[in-house]
């Protein structure tokens, strides 16, 4: 027996090359009612919620309208052409997600207020007593102090490079931390 109609595949192909050549809106709306319910339940299986899944098959039939030109049957089924757009636009939307629009209201990038003003004159007060301080600290335990606090090296660091045990180095610090308490009157 003869075949007069064409197989759906090629009914499909035939639409979307009309929608390309001659931008046939009755072949758009024969596409749009075959492929959109499935393109939504696809996406909906792929995990897209309802309202996201209604989106982006609209986004992909919207697609779908503007690059019909670059459809090509040898290399492709029209259905197999729109899927891999949906599939895409999901991908492209999991990475949205992912990736956080900027937000200058975050508070991470927002700039720290600038601190009150007697606030800041008692920080200088205690920046002038912390160096009194440490200039009133033997040699040895200012050197100490400076490779921990201020080069942030860890105590054993510290003993190799002076050469001294581990212990000396932490009996340093401690001395040292208690001459700086009591100059600065117990606020360190």
């Amino acid at each position: 027996m003869i075949q007069t109609q064409t197989s759906e595949p090629a009914r499909l192909n035939a639409l979307v090359m009309a929608v390309a050549e001659a931008r046939d809106r009755v072949a758009f709306e024969a596409l749009f009612a075959h492929f959109a319910p499935r393109i939504k339940a696809y996406l909906l299986k792929l995990g897209a919620g309802a309202a996201l899944a209604d989106d982006l098959a609209q986004e992909a039939m919207v697609t779908l309208w503007r690059k019909a030109a670059l459809f090509d049957p040898a290399k492709a089924s029209a259905a197999t052409w729109i899927f891999t757009i949906a599939r895409n636009l999901r991908i492209d939307a999991i990475r949205r997600e992912r990736r956080p629009d900027f937000d200058p209201d975050d508070p991470a990038l927002v700039p720290d207020a600038d601190p009150p003003a007697d606030a800041r004159l008692m920080r200088e007060d205690d920046e002038v007593k912390l160096r009194a301080a440490l200039k009133e600290l033997s040699p040895e335990q200012a050197q100490v102090v400076q490779m921990s606090f201020f080069a942030d090296k860890p105590h054993s660091q510290i003993a190799a490079e002076l050469g001294l045990p581990l212990g000396t180095v932490k009996s340093r610090l401690r001395l040292a931390m208690a001459r700086i308490r009591v100059t600065m009157g117990g606020e360190a």
